[in-house]
């Protein structure tokens, strides 16, 4: 054979008594690259069987989670109606009569418990006490009596609609589960859910009745504190919760101001 040609196994290179230096050393990176190409295949083989161990144990979980079966069993969207019926439950915030407004609705579920509760009778349909107001950037699929804007909240044109639709009419209870597309780096993060959770209490400092009432979902972690401190600056009684619903693993939780407090 002549020197540098390959042996009789696939992937090896016989050395050869005066063969070329770079026919040598082109063997060696020819086993090296084979090596690493065995490497890499491998190690997404391993990460795409992890992914699908992970996704099977949350279908399973959110299969079997009690709010998902009783948010099916009752006709609700999504198992974020029964965060919103805890704390209503526990503070009495939303009542007959009132005027609601709902950020970041999709899909719907905080919208339907308001609904049944703006009802005489608690009803999905028919009479309706009261009036909502949904937004949110994505559709939502009609919920009957509820007034429904698409749009980014952080948009001036969509806060113009959003008054529109108001029609003067001072706001009770200001319900905020927005919350932005993570990036997975905390400080971007943190700065995007700060600054939904500040325009959340700016329209809620304009429009709400001085005795109503905000919501909103954030997460524990970097920032957590300061928007605390923003919501004791704007409201006499602050509360934040975590209502059974939202699952244990999670860094949700909520903060609710009462009150407005009179501006300086």
């Amino acid at each position: 054979r002549r020197p540098g040609r390959r042996g009789p196994g696939v992937g090896h290179w016989r050395f050869v008594p005066g063969a070329r230096r770079e026919s040598v050393e082109f063997g060696a990176w020819a086993v090296l690259s084979a090596v690493l190409i065995v490497e890499r295949q491998w190690s997404r083989m391993k990460v795409k069987t992890q992914s699908k161990k992970v996704n099977k144990a949350w279908l399973n979980d959110h299969v079997n989670d009690t709010y998902v079966k009783l948010a099916h069993k009752e006709g609700y969207r999504a198992r974020a109606a029964y965060k919103l019926k805890e704390i209503d439950e526990q503070l009495g915030l939303i009542k007959p009569g009132h005027t609601v407004v709902d950020l970041g609705s999709t899909p719907g579920a905080w919208s339907q418990y308001v609904r049944r509760r703006l009802s005489p009778t608690g009803a999905a349909a028919g009479q309706l006490n009261g009036c909502i107001i949904a937004l949110d950037v994505l559709p939502m699929e009609p919920v009957e009596g509820v007034t429904f804007l698409q749009g980014d909240f952080r948009e001036s044109e969509v806060l113009q609609q959003l008054e529109g639709a108001l029609q003067g009419r001072p706001v009770d209870v200001v319900v905020s589960d927005m919350a932005p597309n993570l990036s997975g780096i905390d400080s971007a993060d943190t700065a995007r859910i700060a600054h939904l959770v500040e325009l959340a209490v700016d329209f809620a400092c304009q429009h709400l009745k001085p005795e109503g009432a905000l919501v909103v979902k954030l997460f524990h972690g970097s920032g957590y504190g300061e928007l605390v401190a923003l919501f004791k600056s704007r409201f006499k009684t602050v509360k934040p919760l975590k209502p059974k619903a939202s699952r244990d693993k999670s860094s949700e939780t909520f903060l609710v101001g009462m009150g407005l407090k009179p501006l300086a």
